[in-house]
């Protein structure tokens, strides 16, 4: 490959780009609106983005209702059910409390997008709103609301992404997981396991 000229100047950047359109600034809110706050409560899927001192992590993070409860205008919360105790996004809230978030509807090609500073919190009150099957999260993340803005829905629209199913040839966790491994773990036992498993630690 040749060697790539980087952009080093963002300067340049806004040579080639231009200024951004009056409407995608003009959506911009700082606090939850009517309409954005019915958007975000529809949600049931986001991913949620920080930044530590071992760099930048994405994590999806999910509910079987809205992925975030609403603490005021200005505040979200998000609880922490069970996964795989890795805490990525745990950390680097802890260390830097930058987050951003991405809310996603099935069926809707737009975005809704919020960034902020968030905290970690074991509070047994807090945690106690979001009791579920006789179980409570092990903490809950409260998100201070920067910025919300609506994206354009040309991404999900170039990728058809509510409209197709491209799942047929993937690997499998277990797959994944025997290749890192040189097959010492993974494989069709994990896979196997996995529905009874993930059904009996999702809370």
């Amino acid at each position: 490959m040749t060697q790539l000229q980087w952009v080093e100047d963002i300067a340049e950047l806004e040579a080639v780009y231009g200024a951004p359109g009056a409407p995608s600034l003009r959506k911009v809110a700082t606090r939850l609106t009517p309409l954005y706050r019915k958007w975000i409560m529809t949600a049931r899927f986001c991913v949620l983005t920080t930044v530590g001192p071992e760099g930048t992590d994405g994590s999806p993070r999910g509910e079987d209702g809205p992925v975030v409860t609403e603490l005021d205008a200005r505040t979200l919360a998000m609880p922490d059910w069970r996964g795989n105790n890795r805490m990525d996004s745990l950390r680097n809230i802890v260390a830097d409390g930058r987050v951003s978030l991405m809310f996603m509807v099935p069926g809707s090609n737009s975005v809704v997008r919020v960034n902020g500073r968030a905290k970690v919190t074991m509070d047994e009150a807090l945690r106690s709103r979001f009791a579920d099957r006789g179980k409570l999260p092990k903490s809950v993340i409260v998100i201070d609301i920067s910025e919300i803005y609506i994206q354009c829905a040309r991404a999900p629209m170039r990728a058809d992404l509510w409209h197709r199913d491209d799942s047929a040839d993937l690997p499998t966790v277990g797959d994944i997981l025997a290749e890192q491994t040189g097959g010492e773990e993974g494989g069709k036992t994990y896979d196997d396991a996995w529905q009874t498993r993930a059904a009996e630690t999702m809370w």
